[in-house]
Formats: structure tokens, C-alpha cells, sequence
């Protein structure tokens, strides 16, 4: 774990809703290789925009109520929060160029 905060059920509310920053929540698991191809990715934008950005990730196997509360049906999903609302979503492994292009909107 680096820069980005493990989120859970209990939790989500408090790390990502009420967040003062946007928020990247990587909806994961670890049977997942589009998930493990990202995490670098994932991890890379954690250090490079923690003034900006906070980095989050959901282990949805562990976390069904807030995976199935947004609907991710998918993984790798990354949704954008802002404000306590969806702002973006991504969905599987996107490249580092295209998350960090549409994530410079939000920051």
C-alpha cells in the first residue's frame, strides 16, 4: 500500500462522500488481472496528484453493499467522485494518458 487509501462497506461514506478532494475509487479484486494490470497505474496517480486528488480502492468480493449501491457490474470500474457525486467512471484497464486527461477536469 502506498498512497491510496484501502476503502470499505463501513467506511465509503466517510473516505469518499465527505471527502474535501475529488476521488478515484478503484473498484477491484485480486483474482482480477485487468485490475492488477491498472494498479501500478493506480498507485503511480496516488503519488503524483495526492495534493489534488485522493486515490482510493474497494475490494468488491469483500464489499458487495457498496459495489452493488453503484451499480459495478464490471471490474476494473474507476469512478470519479466530487462533491459526494459521480463525476467520471472508467471502465476496465485504461491507460495511464487517458485517465490522467480526463481526470485534469476535476482536479
Amino acid at each position: 500500500m502506498g498512497n491510496y487509501v484501502d476503502v470499505t462497506d463501513a467506511n465509503f461514506d466517510a473516505e469518499v462522500l465527505k471527502a474535501e478532494l475529488p476521488v478515484l475509487v478503484d473498484f477491484w479484486a485480486i483474482w482480477c488481472v485487468p485490475c492488477r494490470m491498472i494498479a501500478p497505474i493506480i498507485e503511480d496517480l496516488a503519488s503524483e496528484k495526492k495534493d489534488k486528488l485522493k486515490v482510493v480502492k474497494l475490494d468488491v468480493d469483500h464489499n458487495p453493499q457498496t459495489a452493488t449501491k453503484y451499480g459495478i457490474r464490471s471490474i476494473p470500474t474507476l469512478l470519479v467522485f466530487k462533491n459526494g457525486q459521480i463525476v467520471d467512471k472508467f471502465l476496465g484497464a485504461v491507460p495511464k494518458s487517458l485517465l490522467e486527461s480526463k481526470l485534469s477536469k476535476h482536479l
